[in-house]
């Protein structure tokens, strides 16, 4: 398998590929939001880093490549939240790994791990670096030096096609591993909006959810064993469907953030690659009826495998941002239509299988979501929605150009209490803004729906504070946050927890759960070295 393109050092996806905004969307922005200031970009010769401080010879040379250069240093300094992306851009990151070590094996990956535990130096496992609560921030805690530990040569794919299982290296990127699974008419299914740079082991790390999760599953829920190379050694769970032995030790990796070992294979559970593929778009007359009709769908177990369905605001901006980006004619004249009807919130509904299936699932939610008063507008926004479903970080890095804080969270509740939660969080995101003397737009949709409740995913757009804007971001998020847990929703439905929500994990878990994630972490990682000041808050 070939290498893929690596991302622009100072935002998202290929260098040579972009996703302009037109006079019409800069229009709307500068309308409804004011000018902002355009944030200039370093050229990468210019990035600030601290002196790299040199490696105990037992820790740094113990397996596999070590990288010391520039480049490689500010390629790990840091994920693509907002304040990673600024200070990138700014050319002052936060902090760097002392070098970047590339093993080529799981056992040179052990190796290393073992190393660096008896040196005293921090690692911070490295996938598609992606994350965007902070989860690979170069923090060495207590220790001297910092590597971070690459895992893109950790690749291979193994399938069992009678079991329907494959093993997966945890450095393939997504589309690599939907690749080599294409070639046994196979799928894995999972496509969160990170597919094209996150990795398999980053997936499971973190405990992803795809964008078509109500079909094929959260990641949590595709994984059928995992290997840990952890400092006290090896874990690996049993390759079988289902066991009653004990508390379930894949639970405890899956989702670990790097915090015990690092995951060097993962065992999934993949399909049949769909023969077809159907996207649709409906209207309902606003979010609470919308959501009302997710509901009666998924408690039917009549959900369509992709069901997205944004609020009145999402589907006003982002409509009317869609028409710049090329893909989209077809999309706005549904736009048109769709503003006829005042405060229609857009559902993207799709189904993918056999075509009989297809055509038998699409019947029962259609009748399911004409009863709750949505009314169809017909493919051509489903198209465009799945042509354009990973274009949102490319919209955000011009965003940035222009001098816009842009950013984005997510949470879930219970049916219950889904209407409260999502009102709590956008008023805390729009008083917040406000507070920091600059009023922005909050949009909000559902992506992932159960029988018992759904998440809601946040996105909030502004105009930079200049000179404070990690403060503004800081302020805004921190808002947020205290609604959400004031809720009693979670901290995170899919974003992980990494170092921005570590804060909150009492609120998530209680102390005797604290306590008992730190015991476990404390016998799997005595020397406390990886990734340090993730997913468990310090001690007071």
């Amino acid at each position: 398998m070939s290498d893929a393109a690596p991302m622009k050092w100072w935002g998202w996806g290929a260098p040579d590929r972009r996703l302009e905004l037109g006079a019409q969307a800069r229009a709307m922005l500068a309308d409804e939001l004011g000018t902002a200031e355009p944030a200039a970009r370093v050229e990468l010769d210019a990035v600030r880093l601290p002196a790299a401080r040199e490696l105990p010879d037992a820790g740094a040379r113990a397996a596999g490549e070590v990288r010391t250069d520039h480049e490689d240093r500010v390629r790990h300094t840091a994920g693509k939240s907002y304040p990673d992306l600024f200070r990138a851009r700014s050319g002052e990151p936060a902090g760097a790994p002392d070098a970047v070590l590339a093993p080529e094996s799981a056992a040179q990956a052990a190796a290393v791990i073992d190393a660096c535990s008896s040196a005293g130096v921090a690692v911070v496992p490295f996938g598609g670096g992606t994350s965007v609560v902070g989860g690979v921030d170069p923090v060495a805690g207590p220790h001297g030096a910092l590597v971070s530990l690459d895992l893109a040569g950790l690749r291979h794919c193994e399938v069992d096609r009678v079991s329907m299982t494959a093993r997966l290296g945890p450095g393939l990127r997504g589309p690599e591993a939907e690749a080599a699974l294409a070639a046994h008419g196979l799928t894995l299914g999972h496509y969160p909006q990170s597919f094209e740079y996150a990795t398999i082991g980053g997936f499971a790390a973190t405990r992803s959810a795809g964008q078509s999760s109500a079909g094929y599953g959260r990641f949590d829920e595709l994984v059928a064993a995992v290997e840990l190379a952890a400092p006290a050694g090896r874990m690996a769970t049993l390759r079988t469907p289902h066991t009653a032995a004990g508390p379930a030790l894949r639970e405890l990796i899956v989702g670990s953030e790097g915090t015990l070992g690092v995951i060097t294979d993962v065992a999934v559970r993949v399909r049949p690659a769909p023969e077809v593929a159907r996207y649709e778009g409906w209207v309902a007359a606003d979010f609470e009826s919308g959501a009302a009709a997710v509901r009666a769908l998924a408690q039917a177990d009549r959900l369509p495998d992709v069901t997205r369905l944004s609020d009145a605001e999402e589907t006003r901006v982002s409509l009317a941002l869609s028409g710049t980006s090329g893909l989209k004619r077809s999309l706005l004249d549904s736009y048109l239509r769709l503003r006829r009807r005042t405060g229609g919130c857009m559902f993207i509904v799709g189904w993918e299988g056999e075509p009989e299936d297809v055509e038998r699932r699409r019947a029962l939610s259609s009748r399911a979501l004409r009863q709750s008063g949505a009314v169809r507008i017909g493919s051509a926004p489903g198209r465009a929605w799945s042509r354009g479903r990973f274009e949102g970080p490319y919209l955000r890095d011009e965003l940035l150009d222009l001098g816009y804080f842009v950013e984005t969270l997510e949470t879930s509740h219970t049916w219950s209490r889904y209407q409260e939660l999502y009102r709590a969080v956008g008023d805390a995101l729009r008083e917040a803004l406000a507070a920091q003397g600059t009023p922005g737009l909050v949009w909000c949709h559902l992506s992932h729906a159960y029988r018992d409740g759904a998440s809601l995913y946040f996105t909030f757009v502004a105009p930079r504070k200049v000179g404070a804007e990690i403060e503004q971001w800081r302020a805004v998020k921190t808002a947020a946050c205290e609604a959400i847990v004031a809720t009693g929703g979670t901290i995170t439905h899919h974003h992980a927890v990494g170092r921005d929500h570590a804060p909150y994990m009492s609120a998530e878990v209680g102390e005797v759960g604290l306590e008992a994630l730190r015991a476990l972490k404390e016998r799997l990682d005595p020397a406390g070295i990886m990734n340090p000041g993730k997913l468990l808050p310090e001690r007071d």
